[in-house]
C-alpha cells in the first residue's frame, strides 16, 4: 500500500507543486483538502509540478471532515510544532498517512488535540520553535524517513 500526503487548505501553489513532484517520484499519494489558496489550475501550482502532474495520484476533498469520514479506520500522523514526539520515532507502515496543515497556521489546534497521541515533530533550534521549516520541506523530511524505514518499496 503506498503512503499518503495530506495537505489541509494549502495556500501556497509552488509548495503544493512541489510536493506533488515528490509524490509521483515516490509513487505516493497526494489528498488536498478544502478550502486551498489556490486553483488547482494555477499556473504557479502547474509550474512547481513540471510535468508530473500526469503521474500523480492526487484526490481533492471537500473539507477535513470528509476527508476523515473517508479514512476513519486509517493510521494518520499529524505534523505539527506543537508534536510531542520525533518524527523519526513511530515505526511507520505502508499505508500510513501524513497530514500537514496550511503554511500561516498549521493544522488547527482542537484537531491536534483530537489526535495528540499521534503528533509528530521536526526538531528546531529553540530561537526558532515558534516557527516552522517550509511545507515542502517538511513533508519531504518526513516522508523519507518512512521511505527509508519501508526500504523503499518500488524506489531504486
Amino acid at each position: 500500500m503506498p503512503l499518503h500526503i495530506v495537505l489541509v487548505n494549502p495556500e501556497i501553489p509552488p509548495n503544493t507543486g512541489n510536493i506533488a513532484r515528490t509524490c509521483a517520484a515516490t509513487d505516493t499519494c497526494l489528498h488536498l483538502v478544502k478550502p486551498l489558496g489556490f486553483s488547482i489550475d494555477d499556473k504557479a501550482l502547474k509550474r512547481a509540478g513540471l510535468d508530473y502532474w500526469p503521474y500523480v495520484k492526487l484526490t481533492v476533498h471537500e473539507s477535513l471532515d470528509d476527508f476523515m469520514k473517508e479514512y476513519a479506520g486509517a493510521r494518520m500522523f499529524l505534523a505539527t510544532t506543537k508534536g510531542a514526539r520525533l518524527y523519526t520515532e513511530p515505526e511507520y507502515r505502508d499505508g500510513d498517512m501524513f497530514l500537514f496543515g496550511r503554511e500561516t497556521a498549521g493544522l488547527p489546534r482542537d484537531f491536534i488535540e483530537q489526535h495528540k497521541d499521534f503528533a509528530v515533530r521536526i526538531p528546531m533550534s529553540e530561537s526558532t520553535r515558534l516557527r516552522s521549516f517550509n511545507l515542502a520541506n517538511s513533508a519531504n523530511i518526513i516522508l523519507f524517513e518512512a521511505l527509508r524505514q519501508l526500504r523503499f518499496p518500488g524506489l531504486k
